[in-house]
């Protein structure tokens, strides 16, 4: 039982029952306590009616015997005395007893048997002059007997003084047995039909949850297949529908795809990897191995350059690995006017000069992996440049540009996005003497995105390759926005 429970159709078809449920009883008590408000209602203007006509003719000096009250069983009519003596009844009338303010009246009425008036009933009394009846009904539920039998009804009390001076009191029945009757139906009714409406919401909502959730349960079924076969080549099927459960189908979808690109990504950055650490590793081998059975044969500056090289690569390895991992750049504020020509300005063994035309802007974001950036682009250009390699920093709406640019053949337009892919080297780039492992471009674009920016390249005028770097402003040195007309 509870692990039905732990179900989705289950916990909506308990939670849909039980709202309905709390809402059914609570409309069908409000319903039964309007529907009884309004028969007492109706109770009471009937009671009063009787009790007023009665009244009535007893302040115009009507005799007792010729009030004509209506039967007994119909509205019950007692006239009262001071004492609480009946001195007229109606038809049939055996007795009656009568709640709520209407008995509070009558026992103040009755113990004034010793002439011990009650203040307030004497000020009452007193205010009615001879021929008055009282604007004032006091209400009250009872029973009255009428030819043996006992029933229930609502109840009027009017006072009244008579022409003579006597002042009485006039209380009338109207029968409970249509309100009784009325509310107890509605019960009845309400009782009947509200589990059936309950059963209906319940085996509909879990009918149509269950509907509802087919999809989700083949999404979940394929999603285990995916998991035990590790083939991410498939895809969880999409609900020809437009709701929820289509657009969660949609979005699996998606991230199987990213997922299934990543994880090729991955192996063929291992793949590349492998065979770029294999070639200087066989070569350092080769020659250490030499170099111990024939010392004098012994390459060093070819076993020094194989190790920089596998330094180099070493470290490139490392930094995407730390940016595949969601590294965050460090928020630090720079001028990058200033940090270009520091960083220009510490380099050597750079076959061509650089040089630096930069506007003082500032950036926000790691100044290490921003470094890097520039140091791979200068790289790059210094290794196809002719005779020149120009650094240019500017400003551009909110945007920061940093250009690298050199005068040597360029960046066909179809290999432009593919230059900054991992391991990629253009066939002018393949030696080891020329290019590097094709990661610094791919590093450089990687960096650029990460601080929120990006990294382009295009033709310069003179036919060479042009690098732009962007960067958002730092938010301090953002241009003001100007008002825009309303």
């Amino acid at each position: 039982m509870r692990r039905r429970m732990r179900s989705v159709r289950a916990r909506a078809t308990l939670a849909a029952t039980l709202v309905v449920a709390i809402a059914l009883v609570a409309a069908g008590a409000s319903v039964l306590l309007a529907l009884r408000a309004s028969l007492i209602g109706q109770a009471d203007a009937e009671a009063d009616s009787v009790a007023r006509n009665a009244a009535s003719a007893l302040s115009h000096g009507l005799a007792y015997n010729d009030l004509g009250l209506p039967d007994g069983d119909e509205n019950p009519v007692e006239v009262l005395d001071r004492k609480g003596k009946a001195v007229a009844s109606g038809e049939d009338v055996e007795g009656m007893s009568v709640a709520a303010r209407a008995s509070d009246r009558l026992n103040s009425v009755a113990n004034d048997d010793a002439g011990d008036t009650d203040e307030g009933l004497a000020d009452e009394e007193d205010a009615l002059e001879a021929g008055d009846i009282a604007d004032e009904t006091w209400y009250g539920e009872g029973t009255a007997t009428v030819e043996g039998e006992t029933d229930d009804y609502r109840f009027a009390g009017v006072d009244v003084v008579t022409k003579g001076g006597v002042p009485l009191t006039v209380y009338a029945g109207a029968p409970l047995s249509a309100e009784q009757g009325a509310v107890g139906t509605a019960l009845t009714a309400m009782l009947i039909g509200l589990p059936l409406l309950l059963v209906t919401v319940s085996g509909v909502t879990y009918v149509v949850t269950r509907r509802a959730l087919r999809p989700v349960e083949g999404i979940r079924a394929e999603m285990a297949a995916i998991t035990a076969s590790e083939d991410l080549s498939r895809r969880v099927p999409e609900p020809a529908t437009h709701d929820e459960v289509a657009r969660l189908a949609r979005t699996t979808n998606e991230t199987l795809a990213a997922l299934e690109s990543s994880v090729e990504r991955q192996r063929a950055f291992v793949a590349d990897a492998s065979h770029e650490l294999r070639s200087p590793i066989a070569s350092l081998r080769t020659q250490l191995e030499v170099g111990a059975a024939h010392p004098e044969l012994l390459d060093v500056d070819g076993a020094v350059e194989d190790t920089v090289r596998l330094q180099r690569l070493a470290a490139d390895l490392l930094l995407l690995a730390r940016l595949d991992a969601g590294e965050r750049s460090a928020d630090a504020r720079l001028d990058l006017a200033a940090f270009v020509h520091e960083e220009t300005g510490q380099r050597v063994g750079d076959r061509v000069e650089v040089s630096v035309d930069a506007e003082s802007v500032e950036v926000a974001g790691s100044r290490g992996q921003l470094a890097r950036v520039l140091g791979n682009l200068l790289d790059n250009a210094q290794r196809h440049t002719r005779t020149s390699v120009a650094v240019t920093v500017r400003r551009s709406g909110e945007w920061a540009v940093l250009g690298v640019a050199d005068d040597g053949r360029g960046v066909p337009a179809a290999e432009r996005e593919r230059v900054f892919e991992r391991f990629v080297r253009l066939d002018e780039a393949r030696t080891r003497d020329d290019g590097g492992a094709g990661l610094g471009l791919a590093i450089a674009r990687d960096v650029a995105v990460r601080h929120g920016g990006s990294l382009t390249v295009r033709d310069t005028p003179t036919g060479g390759a042009l690098f732009e770097l962007r960067l958002p402003l730092a938010k301090s040195d953002r241009p003001a926005q100007s008002a825009q007309p309303v």
